[in-house]
């Protein structure tokens, strides 16, 4: 069995890019290897749960609720590709790519993810309206995560 060679510059890259979206896991996959990276929450948080379970009881049905509304369900979500930084626009100041209820086609930019100093467009799946635009310009977003709704 050959162990392959530790890559520390694509870990020290990944550590940076949590450092730099506030994330706490990062995953990178090529197909050949596998990289995951995690930052622990400091000891002084563990303690934070043991002084909430009052209000956490408080706050159960209000999760169930929103489960049943995922906007991640909806038939026209547009879910993030990649774990990055969202934006709403292609530069500082320009217009949004899209607004609530505009008019979209398949294949046009709806946003970019900024991953890794790159610029990544997120495209529209389907042609249809914008009825909701998710997640706030220039905040992190997590694969997966629903970022429009095209109806």
């Amino acid at each position: 069995m050959s162990n392959p060679a530790i890559d520390s510059e694509a870990i020290r890259t990944l550590a940076n890019l949590l450092v730099e979206t506030g994330l706490t896991e990062i995953e990178y996959d090529n197909g050949k290897v596998r990289l995951r990276v995690a930052k622990t929450a400091p000891a002084v948080q563990a303690t934070a749960p043991v002084a909430v379970p009052v209000a956490a009881a408080a706050a159960a049905p209000a999760p169930q609720a929103a489960a049943a509304g995922d906007p991640g369900d909806h038939p026209g979500a547009v879910k993030a590709p990649m774990v990055g930084v969202i934006y709403h626009a292609p530069e500082p100041g320009a217009p949004p790519f899209i607004r609530t209820g505009d008019r979209v086609t398949e294949g046009q930019t709806l946003c970019l993810i900024e991953a890794m100093k790159t610029f990544n467009p997120v495209r529209a799946t389907r042609s249809g309206t914008v009825a909701a635009i998710l997640v706030d310009d220039a905040t992190p977003v997590e694969f997966g995560e629903p970022l429009v709704i095209i109806e």
